[in-house]
């Protein structure tokens, strides 16, 4: 029952600001619930405030005691879902596959998959020495077991 009412009411709140979507949601034990959220521009203490209050003004404490916590996605946090990978499309990733890791930039995403680019240098064909080469994954999300933004300073 909280947890239906508590869904419904969420999806009430992203629907009043559609840049913003729901990463995830959990009701822990002692009726802690736990709501994570991203946006296609990034989120802001507004942007939590707001999904905390449409959930926290239209739920009835005397009938049902409970905590409260909505975050944003955390800059270390993984990639979870399409939305996310196209709001990062440029940015420099960590992308780990069951076979391969990548650090390279992320070109495309769509709904199916994403495209890295990066620079390698490898052996000439012919001869001595090292050359530069332009590399190119197209990695389905099936296939990545975790990718994150790197952050450089």
């Amino acid at each position: 029952m909280l947890e239906q009412e508590v869904r419904r009411l969420i999806e009430e709140a992203l629907e009043e600001n559609p840049s913003l979507f729901l990463i995830e949601f959990e009701i822990k034990g002692d009726n802690q619930i736990l709501v994570v959220i991203d946006g296609d521009k990034g989120v802001s203490v507004n942007d939590c405030i707001e999904v905390s209050r449409k959930i926290e003004h239209n739920l009835d404490r005397d009938e049902q005691d409970f905590s409260l916590e909505v975050t944003s996605a955390g800059a270390a946090s993984p990639l979870a879902m399409p939305r996310q990978f196209k709001k990062n499309v440029g940015r420099k990733l960590s992308v780990k596959t069951e076979e391969q890791q990548f650090e390279a930039k992320l070109e495309e995403a769509n709904d199916e998959e994403i495209t890295l680019r990066w620079k390698a240098r490898e052996p000439k064909p012919v001869g001595k020495g090292k050359v530069t080469v332009n590399k190119e994954a197209v990695l389905e999300y099936a296939d990545i077991v975790e990718a994150k933004v790197m952050i450089t300073f």
